[in-house]
């Protein structure tokens, strides 16, 4: 077998295990979620924490392997366009993994118990159903089945329809007043445009790592740039 071809079945390998690292982070997202406590227990949350260090690990050490075969073996064009798609997932899976990690973090910050356990079974359900897409998408990719790859993204736009629905279904099942159903509504509301706002915001910093990694081949993803001393200008 030629170097080439063992670099890219090396990528192909890491790639898997990143992945399953991903969804094991979901699953026990998913039994935090179930158990309908606002109290995540200290172990669980080091556990996440513990994974996430390795996800963001892994990232970096799988894209420097497509770059370096992208590099010194000059792919054809079908594995180039497998080699960057590649790229773009573990990119997408690395923020998954963030978001994972933030959503328990949140947990921990409710301060009205009796409404996150009203609540629990729907935002249960809901992750359920983006966990699925997380697979379904992955399957695609590592069997090339274009079949999950259209479910995904034509499911992508119900989850987003589940998510307002469920959304308002739960609010007005709470013991809540009028009054206070309202208050929440808008600041759920509020709350998706802050989210979304921030969003562009980490897609603006995502382009400035590329674009330093472009200029100076440095990779600082993962890392603060104020404690980084090869950092251009410090």
């Amino acid at each position: 077998m030629l170097k080439k071809e063992l670099a890219i079945q090396e990528i192909d390998e890491d790639f898997k295990t990143y992945s399953n690292l991903i969804l094991k982070q979901l699953d026990l997202l998913e039994r935090v979620l179930e158990s309908g406590s606002d109290t995540v227990v200290d172990e669980v949350l080091k556990k996440l924490g513990k994974r996430e260090d390795k996800v963001d690990r892994f990232e970096v050490k799988i894209s420097e392997k497509i770059i370096n075969v992208i590099v010194l073996y000059h792919p054809m064009a079908s594995e180039l366009r497998k080699l960057m798609a590649c790229y773009r997932i573990i990119i997408s899976l690395e923020r998954i993994g963030d978001l994972i990690l933030n959503v328990v973090k949140f947990v921990r910050k409710m301060e009205r118990t009796e409404l996150f356990a009203q609540m629990s079974d729907i935002i249960y359900n809901m992750l359920v159903s983006s966990s699925t897409m997380v697979q379904k998408a992955l399957l695609s990719y590592i069997n090339g089945d274009i079949d999950f790859a259209i479910w995904t993204i034509r499911n992508d736009d119900i989850v987003d329809e589940m998510n307002k629905k469920l959304m308002k279904k739960g609010i007005h099942k709470s013991k809540l007043s009028e009054e206070e159903r309202e208050a929440l509504m808008n600041l759920i509301n509020l709350k998706s445009i802050i989210s979304t706002i921030e969003r562009i915001a980490d897609h603006a910093g995502h382009i400035a790592e590329a674009s330093v990694f472009s200029v100076e081949g440095t990779d600082i993803r993962h890392r603060s740039i104020d404690d980084d001393n090869s950092f251009a200008g410090s």
